[in-house]
């Protein structure tokens, strides 16, 4: 349970600790649904979903995500950024890439936030070069306000249509409040003393 007090920096809660763990706990059993339909008839050959987390801000709900799962799930992680030397600017690559091979395995790229796009895209084209049978993708939050590339999330925890930044259970700003147990906005005043 949080304090009445609100941390330094922190305007309102958007979604509380239960909220957020009510809402995981329905993505779940949505996936777990869908995958089992599937693998019916169609695939004799059992595999584990692939559950690819996006690093940093999507391993707390990763966490969560696929303890609530009841079928076998093998989980992974990327890490993408569109900085680097000898890459263009909005150029996206792998700081870290996943180790597991995707060839005919059921892919579920698990994000905490969807903003722009780009990142589910670039990754979305390099999971289907590898082979993968399919694949999905799950946010915590859709916030459409930036959206620079089309897509099509197949499950969304929370839909989010303001501009403010948000912050919790994961998402950080310059490294901060990832570990608060609920999601909120940040003051812009924060966001301009920290610049």
């Amino acid at each position: 349970m949080y304090s009445k007090t609100l941390p330094a920096g922190i305007d309102k809660i958007l979604w509380s600790e239960t909220k957020i763990q009510r809402r995981v706990c329905e993505l779940a059993a949505e996936i777990e649904q869908d995958y089992l339909k599937s693998i019916s008839n169609k695939h004799p050959r059992y595999q584990p979903i692939v559950a690819i987390g996006i690093l940093k801000g999507a391993f707390i709900f990763l966490a969560d995500l696929i303890r609530a799962i009841s079928v076998p799930v093998e989980p992974d992680f990327v890490r993408v950024s569109s900085y680097s030397m000898g890459v263009n600017p909005g150029q996206l690559h792998f700081v870290h890439d996943a180790k597991t091979s995707l060839k005919e395995r059921h892919v579920l790229i698990v994000e905490d936030i969807v903003d722009t796009g780009l990142t589910l895209s670039f990754l979305a084209n390099e999971f289907k070069k590898r082979g993968a049978a399919s694949i999905k993708f799950c946010a915590l939050i859709d916030k459409t306000c930036r959206r620079e590339k089309e897509v099509q999330l197949d499950y969304v925890g929370f839909h989010y249509s303001g501009d403010a930044f948000l912050v919790g259970y994961g998402l950080d700003y310059e490294e901060m409040y990832r570990n608060l147990i609920y999601i909120a906005t940040l003051s812009p005043s924060a966001i301009q003393s920290s610049s």
